[in-house]
């Protein structure tokens, strides 16, 4: 699997997403942005992201994914303290 390849997963299944993928080799980190993470906790957020990617991820295709997973207003704040 290429970066390209989940980056295209996760924002065809997450409406308005943002989305950056950096790794190789099945082991990849992910940094999602969408309003469509408003009012949910962080659990709830890396579970939309772990259903774009299950089937890959069951596959074997994905070994591991790190995820960062932020409102627009969230990630304004992560970026400023340089957290993201």
């Amino acid at each position: 699997m290429t970066t390209d390849e989940i980056k295209k997963l996760i924002e065809s299944n997450i409406e308005s997403a943002q989305v950056m993928v950096t790794g190789e080799g099945g082991m990849f980190d992910t940094t999602v942005i969408s309003d469509k993470f408003d009012g949910l906790s962080a659990v709830k957020k890396q579970q939309m992201v772990y259903a774009a990617v299950n089937s890959q991820i069951t596959s074997g295709d994905i070994h591991a994914l790190s995820i960062k997973a932020y409102t627009p207003e969230e990630w304004q704040t992560a970026s400023k303290l340089q957290i993201g």
